[in-house]
């Protein structure tokens, strides 16, 4: 079974050593939108004009994937109009983390570790068990980014939800921002992919511009 997005941009967010998720806020918002890109890609759900609708309720073998097509289908029934992206992502991307987390255990890429924070409060961390997987992902990213490779739809759809989330960082960590922005700006604009996926791609990405912006705003207030 083929790594996830949101699986795989959960991969660049947890520390290898420490287990800790690093840019918490903005990974958990780009989480929760490569789930519903994947379902894109999947052609169980079409998400055009800012909107979510779901296409084919029929599951995709892939459990994280199935459990929100299927609270995705139940959450848009019976409304007048199809829900908007970030609606679902305000609603879900807390609670999508944790599922995916769960998710790279059970793959065994990541495994959980219980330490005590100042020596007093319980949390648990996920450092790395395999790093196969991610170093398969690092490098297909800076071939495409830094390299000059051209992406296919899953890469593109990645580097897109990376690029609107702002997380340039946890993807290339070593290369200033202002080098590889353009790059991203094109792989997101590129004919990589079919129409509806590409308005997916961009709504997508949008719409972690706008929640990332906006809780970026409400931490400083």
């Amino acid at each position: 079974m083929a790594v996830t997005l949101a699986e795989e941009i959960m991969l660049l967010s947890l520390d290898d050593a420490s287990g800790e998720a690093k840019e918490r806020q903005s990974a958990a918002w780009a989480v929760a939108g490569g789930i519903l890109l994947d379902l894109a890609l999947a052609g169980r759900v079409a998400v055009d004009g800012g909107r979510i609708r779901v296409t084919d309720p029929a599951p995709t073998g892939v459990p994280l994937l199935d459990e929100r097509l299927r609270m995705v289908t139940v959450w848009a029934a019976g409304r007048k109009q199809a829900p908007k992206v970030t609606q679902w992502l305000t609603k879900d991307h807390t609670k999508a983390v944790p599922a995916t987390v769960d998710s790279l255990r059970g793959r065994g890429l990541v495994h959980a570790e219980q330490r005590k924070v100042l020596g007093l409060f319980p949390v648990t961390r996920y450092p790395e068990a395999d790093g196969s997987a991610e170093r398969e992902l690092r490098d297909r990213l800076r071939a495409v980014v830094l390299g000059g490779a051209e992406p296919d739809a899953r890469t593109a759809g990645l580097l897109a939800l990376v690029h609107g989330a702002k997380l340039h960082r946890l993807a290339f960590p070593d290369v200033p921002r202002k080098q590889v922005a353009p790059r991203l700006e094109q792989i997101t604009e590129g004919q990589w992919v079919a129409e509806g996926v590409r308005k997916a791609i961009r709504d997508l990405q949008s719409a972690m511009a706008a929640v990332t912006v906006a809780t970026t705003v409400a931490a400083v207030g």
